[in-house]
């Protein structure tokens, strides 16, 4: 007991020794909660507590498998359930799947296989899609399923062409993912919450099982998880939720902020404990991040603090453009290194939107250092690793007619796009599944000789996996590999992508092998547990936390992670926030929570850039800094502009540079600069730009040039958000005087503050 409560704070040793009743733990960033989860754990063990009663959910593998060996190595063998909870779905699912009429040998789709079942729906049944993409259907029935509403509930709202599509598509959908033994990601959660509301036998019996149930992430949890765990916790109510409402970024994927913000409501006689001191971060960067994430309101109050030192100050960086703003960062990254000061580990690039690491990727090659880019299911998505999975998902489900359609041909076997068609119809027309349907090939009218021999070898082929099934993952998979006649095809082709390509599934044998050797009470063993592993990949699988990379990912893809020294690109207006949260408030504190996230990875170090001009979506656009700089405290901020630095060196040799070696003046007077000191080289907008600056509303937007009235002085008030086409956003702090005399006080986030003659100046009200 004395062991495990060392080294912890007065907060956390009291969420720690908390073990019957709700609990919940207000955890802010960097405040040790995985710590605190795992040392629980281990307490509630040596109180007496069976491991077999307790349930540890999370959210990705990565968390789960560190939760998982921590506890291991507090307690040794103890067989405490650590899991995701989509793999939990899933587990739960081969047990009671039948339930809600599903087969135990189910298939889990992912999102490319998923929209080929919704495209087949779509031709089946004629229905006409009103110019709506199958991703924008597919996206509807998802949040219908994020809110438990299934097919037989959805309800077409009046006025709404997109519903009235998926009310049809939504139920033809789910009977067919049904039909094929197959669910989606949002049905690992449905299927489950569905069946323990219309099952209490079922409900109570795993209510009894998982006595004590942990949450981690509580904030990122969506309605059905909410009723899973609410069903886990009626007999014995002892769910410990640990979370914090400030790092609920995935409400774009259904999770709802309003479980953590109302967990007092559902559980009255719940114990709460905030974990406000953080281990992570500097002082500087702590306090930058606190005074952002204060203008939410939906949000349970913490006061941050840390022992750390002070720190760096916070760096906010303009450039003249993202080429600039990538060669700037990669030359501070490779000097660092050269130096010694720092490895390539240390240092990670954090953006909006994937689209903005290109320009990131080209400098950082150039520069000759070493990234990974994280983005999750790469190599189980790639072509020819999901060919060879086909196979065995087919030996695994024969019903699964998308794993039938890919590999059927995968590689040629003169099966052409007819053939297919009328072993499809055939299927369709008698209710079973192609592979059966392939069976019958010599029953099936107009099917060419050639593709019914092909077929019944198809057929011969899948029979002979499926007898091996049973025996090591490594087996099934060379024998698909090899008989399919896959790697035959790729070892003959000259093209160099093909050798690479073989090289992938010479890598998925060996991913296999590993599997087998590794398999236990808790992945499981054999073809459908690894399966259900490649199915659930989640997007920070594939970081390489040993590796010796800078490390480049989206915003949403950094929780859970630290690093020394942090990156943030691209801090404008319409890209953090994105443009969709502008008349949204619910959405522009998520955007809010975003950034507080990416500021809190950091450790030691913390530089935010944003450029004057930048090349997105195949536009040009002159960039404004974000709102989002207004609400951080300037006077924290070592504030420089990338003009008053010697770029030389980018400037002679970035590849990219030559599209900006014409330049004119701009038409903003050089005074007028928001950052301090004089420029030693004035960067010069091209005139197609520098002519196109009229209004704030245009360089917001990104829109073309129009023309629009005068505004009213009258129109102003105080505490108005407004915005300059130079010096961006700000806050009208003072007004005086009326009529064309007027004049305004405003504050901007990186000019400071600026009186105006509003009759003569070109500010306007944000968004007007």
């Amino acid at each position: 007991m004395t062991s495990l409560l060392e080294n912890l704070n007065e907060a956390q040793r009291e969420a720690v020794l908390h073990i019957d009743g709700p609990l919940l733990i207000l955890a802010g960033p960097g405040s040790g909660k995985t710590r605190v989860v795992t040392h629980r754990v281990a307490h509630m063990l040596e109180q007496g507590i069976h491991a077999r009663q307790i349930l540890a959910l999370t959210f990705t593998n990565k968390a789960a498998s560190e939760m998982r060996n921590r506890i291991q190595s507090l307690v040794p063998g103890q067989p405490v359930w650590v899991s995701t909870f989509h793999r939990f779905g899933a587990r739960m699912l081969r047990e009671f799947g039948g339930l809600v009429g599903l087969a135990p040998n189910f298939t889990i789709y992912d999102t490319s296989d998923s929209r080929q079942v919704l495209k087949r729906v779509l031709e089946a049944e004629k229905i006409a899609t009103v110019g709506y993409s199958p991703d924008r259907i597919a996206g509807a029935i998802s949040a219908a399923k994020n809110k438990l509403i299934t097919a037989d509930d959805y309800q077409a709202r009046r006025g709404s062409p997109l519903s009235e599509i998926v009310a049809k598509v939504y139920p033809a959908y789910q009977q067919r993912m049904l039909q094929s033994a197959a669910v989606d990601f949002d049905d690992l959660l449905v299927h489950v919450a569905t069946l323990l509301y219309h099952n209490p036998e079922v409900r109570a019996q795993l209510d009894e099982r998982f006595r004590y149930v942990l949450v981690d992430e509580y904030q990122d949890t969506n309605k059905a998880q909410y009723v899973i765990l609410k069903a886990l916790s009626l007999d014995h109510p002892n769910l410990a939720a640990t979370g914090d409402p400030d790092q609920s970024i995935y409400g774009w994927r259904g999770a709802d902020i309003s479980n953590i913000l109302e967990f007092e409501r559902d559980f009255p006689q719940v114990r709460v404990v905030r974990l406000e001191q953080n281990y992570r971060s500097t002082k500087a960067i702590l306090r930058i991040a606190d005074e952002l994430i204060a203008h939410n309101t939906r949000r349970k109050k913490k006061s941050l603090f840390t022992d750390n030192e002070e720190g760096r100050p916070v760096k906010l960086v303009a450039y003249a453009d993202q080429d600039l703003e990538a060669a700037g960062i990669a030359e501070q990254i490779r000097g660092a290194i050269e130096r010694g000061e720092r490895r390539a580990r240390d240092f990670a690039v954090f953006y909006r939107v994937n689209a903005l690491s290109r320009s990131v990727e080209r400098a950082l090659r150039k520069a000759g250092v070493p990234y990974q880019m994280v983005r999750g299911q790469e190599f189980y998505g790639r072509k020819e690793v999901k060919d060879i999975l086909a196979y065995c998902q087919l030996a695994n489900n024969p019903q699964d007619d998308v794993a039938f359609e890919r590999a059927v041909n995968s590689p040629t076997r003169g099966i052409g796009k007819k053939s297919i068609e009328r072993l499809n119809e055939h299927a369709y027309r008698y209710g079973t599944s192609m592979l059966e349907a392939a069976r019958e090939a010599k029953l099936i009218d107009g099917l060419p000789k050639r593709a019914t021999v092909a077929l019944l070898s198809f057929v011969a082929l899948i029979d002979k996996v499926a007898a091996i099934a049973i025996g090591s993952v490594e087996e099934v998979v060379g024998t698909v590999i090899e008989e399919s006649g896959y790697a035959v095809a790729l070892r003959q082709s000259d093209d160099p992508e093909d050798q690479s390509r073989l090289e992938n599934i010479e890598e998925l044998l060996t991913d296999a092998r590993q599997f087998d050797e590794q398999a236990d009470e808790q992945s499981g063993a054999g073809l459908e547990a690894y399966l259900e592993r490649t199915w659930l990949v989640n997007e920070t699988d594939d970081l390489e936390t040993d590796a010796d990379k800078v490390t480049l990912m989206t915003l949403h893809a950094t929780k859970g992670l630290e690093f020394p020294v942090v990156f943030l690109i691209a801090i404008e207006d319409g890209l953090l926030p994105h443009e969709r949260s502008r008349d949204e408030l619910d959405q522009l504190e998520e955007e809010r929570r975003l950034a507080f996230v990416g500021i809190t990875r950091a450790e030691d170090e913390l530089q935010m850039s944003y450029v004057r001009l930048r090349d997105f979506r195949g536009q040009r656009r002159v960039a404004i800094p974000s709102s989002f700089l207004m609400e951080m405290p300037r006077h924290e901020l070592e504030m420089t502009d990338a003009r008053n630095e010697d770029i030389e060196f980018f400037v002679d040799e970035y590849e990219s540079y030559d599209a900006h070696d014409e330049y004119v003046e701009p038409s903003i007077p050089i005074d007028d600069v928001p950052l301090p000191e004089p420029a030693k080289k004035q960067p010069k907008l091209p005139a197609e730009i520098a002519g196109a600056i009229t209004t704030a509303a245009q360089l917001a937007g990104g829109l073309k040039p129009a023309v629009h009235p005068k505004v009213s002085p009258d129109v102003f008030a105080l505490g108005m958000t407004v915005i300059h086409p130079e010096f961006g956003p700000g806050k009208i702090t003072a007004l005086g005087g009326s009529g064309t005399a007027r004049k305004a006080t405003v504050q901007f986030a990186t000019a400071g503050e600026r009186k105006f003659i509003l009759a003569h100046s070109a500010l306007r009200p944000a968004g007007g």
